[in-house]
């Protein structure tokens, strides 16, 4: 008593808001993560909750809910504002390609992710980008750009969900979506014509396929009349 200042005194009173100091409340979606001397104890859920407070405990209150974005080769949502060294890759056939694509995640483990990924925005950046520059190199250029835009995201989905796993980031990839698989800028006019060329060259080949199929028939048809009438003289001569 004569330490604390009485049962009413300043000591009291302060031990009172000392152990006041370690409530608090959890709300949905979120996720506290208690540390004792700095080591990780355990993870909270919704409600009240209490914890020793400092310097013994700490907390760290962990949102769930939200759905976070991380874009790959351009800022702000807009595939113009873009970062190149981000975006290029080279793929199987020996193509350079664009690929400018967004990571949506969100956490499944507070504990993870509060202690083994520093800086989860930066790491989630760098795993998308390896997983895409492999995903892209196991692919052919025409099918990057075209019919196979959705089998890349899923891919690069499933091997940055594997490796983040790997390093215990307790992130959960939640989408890829590529916004734009286009080829670089200094080639863009080179490949434009090339594309041009081919679909021209597919064009004239259904034009002349298409003028085939009414010839022949028609050809077929005459020389089989041809012969018939000659059967027929043939006969009457003989």
């Amino acid at each position: 008593p004569c330490l604390l200042g009485g049962a009413g005194g300043p000591g009291a009173r302060g031990v009172v808001t000392w152990r006041a100091s370690g409530f608090y409340l959890g709300d949905e979606g979120r996720r506290g993560c208690v540390t004792r001397f700095g080591k990780y104890t355990e993870t909270t859920t919704p409600g009240p909750r209490w914890h020793l407070p400092f310097p013994i405990e700490a907390v760290e209150v962990v949102d769930f809910s939200q759905v976070k974005t991380v874009e790959i080769g351009y800022r702000n949502g807009n595939p113009r504002n873009k970062v190149a060294k981000e975006s290029l890759f080279l793929t199987d056939d020996e193509n350079i390609i664009d690929i400018q694509f967004a990571v949506q995640y969100t956490l499944k483990s507070a504990a993870d992710y509060s202690f083994n990924a520093r800086k989860p925005d930066d790491v989630v950046s760098q795993v998308a980008q390896t997983a895409m520059s492999e995903v892209a190199g196991h692919s052919q250029m025409d099918f990057a750009l075209y019919e196979g835009r959705a089998q890349i995201a899923t891919e690069t989905e499933k091997l940055m969900q594997a490796m983040l796993d790997r390093y215990g980031t307790g992130i959960y990839v939640q989408k890829v979506t590529l916004q734009n698989a286009l080829p670089p800028d200094q080639v863009a006019a080179a490949f434009d014509d090339a594309v041009k060329a081919k679909q021209d060259r597919e064009r004239q080949k259904n034009e002349g396929q298409a003028y085939a199929n009414d010839v022949v028939p028609r050809a077929r048809g005459q020389a089989s009349r041809l012969l018939q009438e000659a059967d027929g003289y043939n006969a009457s001569v003989t």
